[in-house]
């Protein structure tokens, strides 16, 4: 589906060969857990989405366009089961940028704009009732690298994830599910798809934006709803070492929302009490459309 209402074949070519999007990675995107025919947290992924572009320099997303594509693809897709609905916006193609002005060749890039539904994937089942087999791998970057060169675009979904789909491929063939980065100071980051979230006792804590992670959609729903259950919720810095000093450790996403650790680096992890709580609040959560928020502000 594309932002001026067309519905494409999804079998049909839809991207020009020489797209900047995949001949460089050069765009940002959002993942959204369509369920009972809602795209769930639609305000919050909008909201990343336009922070995303920003950072990427793009040009500022016509979120009124996006919003009735969104509706459009979710009515296609229907209520009967869930779906991965992506938002993907790139820089447009390459050969548009250093061409000379003429009738037929615009002086700026055309982004590229659509969106796409799919079934969800058959890990997603098993990792919301089974949990998911972790283990941590170094990011190989600082804590201060966010801020201090913001030309890294840490903190913006952009659709260069190679090196995350390469450590799921690593941590796979080491047994493993899925991947907690930590940095050079051993601090927790977060997985290569998912929020780092822990619990101690009736406390949410997940470490802070200005880390270099990815504000988490589906953490700051289950932040909205926890609060009002009486929760404490916390953006703190953590140790790697503090993940085997709490209740549980949770990995959240838009499309699997809320995998239980099961294991760490190889040590069981055994499940809280509360862990239907949390993952109720979850659900709860991501069932409502959200706020156009500061994504700056933890």
């Amino acid at each position: 589906m594309t932002l001026d209402g067309a519905l494409a074949d999804a079998n049909a070519p839809l991207l020009y060969a020489d797209d900047i999007g995949a001949l460089r990675g050069d765009g940002v995107f959002e993942t959204i857990l369509v369920r009972d025919g809602v795209a769930t947290a639609l305000e919050y992924h909008l909201a990343r989405l336009r922070r995303s572009a920003q950072a990427l320099e793009l040009p500022e997303p016509e979120l009124g366009k996006w919003r009735s594509a969104v509706e459009r693809a979710v009515k296609e897709w229907g209520a009967d089961e869930e779906g991965v609905l992506r938002l993907i916006y790139t820089r447009g193609r390459d050969s548009e940028f250093d061409a000379p002005p003429s009738e037929l060749v615009p002086m700026t890039p055309t982004p590229s704009a659509y969106v796409l539904v799919s079934p969800v994937p058959a890990r997603v089942a098993t990792a919301r009732t089974d949990g998911v087999k972790v283990m941590t791998l170094a990011r190989g970057i600082s804590i201060d690298l966010a801020q201090a060169a913001p030309w890294q675009l840490l903190g913006a979904k952009t659709l260069s994830y190679a090196t995350n789909m390469a450590a799921l491929r690593f941590a796979k063939r080491m047994g493993n599910d899925d991947v907690i980065f930590h940095s050079t100071e051993n601090r927790v980051l977060e997985g290569p798809r998912s929020t780092v979230v822990i619990a101690r006792g009736k406390q949410l804590i997940t470490p802070p934006a200005r880390n270099g992670v990815l504000p988490g959609v589906t953490q700051r729903s289950l932040y909205d709803v926890a609060k009002k259950a009486g929760w404490k919720c916390d953006y703190q810095s953590l140790f790697t070492a503090d993940l085997f000093d709490c209740d549980s450790i949770w990995l959240l996403s838009s499309v699997t929302l809320a995998a239980r650790v099961s294991h760490l680096d190889g040590i069981r992890l055994s499940a809280p009490e509360n862990a239907e709580e949390i993952v109720a609040m979850v659900d709860k959560g991501i069932a409502s459309s959200g706020a156009l928020g500061d994504w700056q502000s933890t």
